[in-house]
């Protein structure tokens, strides 16, 4: 590749990266498409084009490079993620359990990882695994107390008694 190919696919690279950032999902996927194939995509490209498929509730065609960005960039637990809501929002909850734990295995002591894993795990009625998880996440950063009130996912488990214990403790 020549210096001036390298310039103008970093130049795009920050394009698609500014307009992501910018909340402008579908200039990520048409600067995106100036760069080439995507099938030539690395780790990180891939991911801005899951992350634009994923702002536009795309999320089942999100799945496809967020899983190939996840295998080139294993460590990145924004692709963990963005991978795992995309599976949960495509009525594909073990996966989406799979991978936070994937995400885990590579930052366990990242809180928002066990928070998400605690919703997931809410919602398919894992009660005792879900309040495990979310006690971690509250140990970790106990500012995330103040999403449980307001989150749907822990309606499954919200009037039960042990998670009533954990979340009205005072901090």
């Amino acid at each position: 590749m020549m210096a001036r190919d390298r310039i103008r696919l970093k130049h795009l690279q920050r394009q698609a990266e500014g307009y992501l950032e910018l909340g402008m999902a579908q200039q990520v996927l048409d600067t995106l498409a100036k760069i080439g194939d995507p099938e030539t995509f690395g780790a990180h490209l891939l991911y801005l084009q899951g992350e634009a498929l994923r702002s536009l509730q795309r999320y089942e065609e999100a799945i496809a490079p967020l899983e190939k960005a996840a295998e080139g960039d294993p460590r990145n637990i924004q692709i963990w993620i963005a991978l795992g809501w995309c599976y949960k929002r495509t009525g594909r909850l073990p996966l989406a359990i799979q991978t936070i734990q994937s995400a885990l295995e590579v930052e366990p002591t990242e809180a928002v990882l066990h928070y998400n894993l605690a919703c997931y795990l809410s919602l398919a009625g894992e009660k005792h695994r879900a309040i495990r998880a979310l006690a971690r996440a509250l140990k970790i950063d106990p500012h995330y107390r103040e999403l449980v009130e307001k989150e749907p996912d822990f309606d499954p488990i919200r009037n039960d008694p042990d998670f009533l214990a954990l979340t009205n403790l005072v901090v």
